[in-house]
């Protein structure tokens, strides 16, 4: 091992210890680090969602690791932690976007120490985050994984009570299963994530982001879908190595789409299209043009000699585009706003 990594591996345990120390709601909400004894190529750092923690990127971030990357998805500020929260007591989560700005900056330097390329990933509000890095340092991202970024509500009336109620609010699902983080929250927590979205949106007029993979459902109620269309599209006049996917109504896929243990039962799906996007440097058009030709019925393996793509990846971007995921007609990769 080197001296660099293991001066990072040693900052990652005391990591571990200062956690322990603080208190955590439950070990589910520990920071996970997969590290190979040595740099690898590629090297992740995966942000959870709002109220959540780690372990939302487990199975993503062991696939990963089990393909040869070092994986990083800390514990963010002011979530996961022991205590008896409520309306008056509410978590400790932080009211000031700069906080979560200078926390993922952090970890994007101890990223690099760990590998040659840095990938980013996040769910909801995890995910915007990673698209303000992709935005903002393009050039130390390799890609960027978007899952349900929070641009804005489904519901423009909860856009309006988030940013002009100072309340305490419950999640509707806080006693479902795998959910190990916080019940609840204190709303100006989460006014400063939609603010970041708006910012966003506006900066990717103009800005030239790291390759971005965004994916949605239809079947999610808690984002505005169309924000994460117009997204796309605004990222790929800039990037067109950024590609689209969208889950199919049919297949019941809600906002927490990372693992089983929440609300995706296609758990497997979201891991082969994130390596699909990682492990290859298609272009939205080549990608495109792959995915019809998949749907077309043609053979895998001629579409790999022809775009000299990677076996693995050919056959990964096949179980992408089938009937049984909701691919009929190619609509999961067609970014409209119908």
């Amino acid at each position: 091992m080197k001296v660099g990594i293991q001066k990072t591996a040693e900052f990652l345990e005391e990591v571990h210890q200062s956690e322990s120390k603080q208190g955590l709601k439950n070990e589910a909400c520990r920071s996970k680090f997969l590290i190979h004894p040595y740099s690898t190529s590629k090297v992740c750092l995966f942000l959870h969602g709002f109220t959540a923690g780690p372990y939302q990127f487990e199975p993503l971030g062991k696939a990963f690791f089990n393909a040869g990357y070092n994986v990083l998805v800390p514990l963010q500020p002011g979530h996961g932690l022991v205590g008896n929260w409520n309306r008056k007591h509410p978590q400790p989560l932080p009211t000031n976007i700069q906080t979560y700005q200078e926390f993922v900056l952090k970890w994007l330097e101890i990223a690099k120490t760990l590998g040659e390329q840095v990938v980013v990933g996040g769910l909801s509000t995890g995910a915007t985050l990673a698209a303000w890095l992709a935005l903002n340092h393009p050039q130390q991202i390799d890609r960027a994984l978007l899952f349900t970024p929070y641009l804005g509500s489904r519901h423009l009336l909860f856009d309006w009570l988030i940013k002009n109620l100072p309340i305490y609010f419950e999640w509707f699902n806080k006693d479902a299963p795998g959910n190990f983080g916080y019940k609840g929250f204190w709303l100006p927590a989460l006014k400063i994530f939609l603010a970041l979205g708006e910012q966003v949106l506006e900066q990717a007029q103009t800005s030239i982001a790291a390759p971005t993979l965004i994916v949605c459902s239809e079947g999610d109620s808690v984002v505005n879908r169309s924000k994460q269309q117009n997204f796309f599209k605004m990222i790929l006049k800039q990037q067109p190595k950024s590609w689209y996917y969208c889950f199919d109504d049919s297949l019941q896929i809600e906002h927490r789409m990372m693992t089983k243990m929440e609300d995706n039962n296609y758990e497997e799906l979201v891991i082969t299209i994130a390596k699909a996007f990682v492990e290859s440097d298609l272009s939205w058009d080549k990608f495109q043009q792959i995915a019809t030709r998949i749907v077309q019925g043609e053979m895998y393996e001629q579409i790999q000699q022809e775009f000299n793509l990677d076996s693995q990846v050919s056959e990964q971007l096949s179980a992408m585009m089938t009937q049984r995921f909701g691919c009929d007609h190619l609509k999961c990769i067609n970014p409209s706003n119908s």
